[in-house]
Formats: C-alpha cells, sequence, structure tokens
C-alpha cells in the first residue's frame, strides 16, 4: 500500500522500512497473508523524532546565517546547534562511560502585552548577564565552559486546547 502512495517500487519501499525496523525507528505490528503476498504492518516506535540538523547539513539551521537575534530563524538556527551539541556530547559521554552533566528549564509565561513581553526580555537579559558575570572565570585553571542557551517563544497549542 504504501509503495503505491509514495510512488516506489514495492522492494525499494521494503528495504527502506526493513532499514527503519532494523534501528528501531519502527515496529511490527502485524503480518498477514493477501494471496501469494504477505502484508507487514508497521508503526513508528516513538510519538516524535528529532532528527539530528547534521544529517541535513545543506539545509540546517545556522546562526551565521541568520544573525537577528530576535527572529524565528535565530531561535530555530540555536535550537538546531543545541541538538547538534548535545547530541554529540551523549555520543561521547557514551563512549567514555560517563555521566553528562546538564540542565535544562522549561515554563509558561502569558504576557499582557508586547509591551511586558519587550519589559520580560529586557529584564531576563540583565538577569542573565549579571549571574554570567558573576560565575565566569576565564582564567579558572581546569574550568570548562559550558553553553548558555535562552529562548522564549510562543506557545504552540493544539486544537483541544483552543476549544
Amino acid at each position: 500500500m504504501l509503495a503505491a502512495v509514495v510512488g516506489l517500487p514495492r522492494q525499494k519501499v521494503n528495504y527502506h522500512l526493513r532499514t527503519l525496523e532494523r534501528h528501531g525507528l519502527v515496529e511490527l505490528v502485524e503480518e498477514r497473508r493477501k494471496g501469494n503476498v504477505t502484508e507487514r504492518l508497521l508503526r513508528a516506535s516513538a510519538a516524535s523524532y528529532v532528527i539530528s540538523p547534521s544529517a541535513l547539513a545543506a539545509v540546517a539551521p545556522d546562526p551565521a546565517r541568520a544573525p537577528d537575534r530576535l527572529s524565528a530563524r535565530w531561535l530555530l538556527a540555536l535550537a538546531a546547534q543545541l541538538v547538534r551539541d548535545v547530541g554529540d556530547l551523549i555520543a561521547g559521554a557514551a563512549r567514555a562511560q560517563k555521566k553528562l552533566a546538564t540542565f535544562a528549564m522549561d515554563g509558561q509565561v502569558r504576557f499582557a502585552s508586547a509591551a511586558d513581553r519587550a519589559a520580560f526580555t529586557t529584564e531576563l537579559m540583565e538577569a542573565v548577564t549579571t549571574l554570567v558575570a558573576k560565575y565566569h572565570d576565564e582564567r579558572a585553571e581546569g574550568g570548562r565552559e559550558h553553553h548558555l542557551v535562552v529562548a522564549v517563544h510562543p506557545s504552540v497549542t493544539t486544537e483541544t486546547e483552543e476549544t
């Protein structure tokens, strides 16, 4: 059925599906005979996937190509860089059989106006800048640099939340 939908030969689709299955991205749900063909029903093994931006290097978002720090493209480029960097760190920590120290924060804030949002971002920037200045030590022997990303964007709502 999938081959007909995507317009590719059955053998090619089967090859790709078996590769996805071998890597754990899809799983077999059911097999059933239809004449002289065995139909395999597969489903995604996760609700969503994160694809490394390096897998699509030619079109991967890059902060250097989106220098406007207030733009959605800049935020996307930083998110792509974050996925790339943390993916590399996870792989390196696994190879070294070490734990990876990270921290993430997630929250919601509802602004009454665009002016309130602008004031919030200004105060947030000042607070983070003060905190970084307090703890950043350029000359710390044995110190390790950490990347800090702070982002604010409109929340994504689903249809069920909107009704």
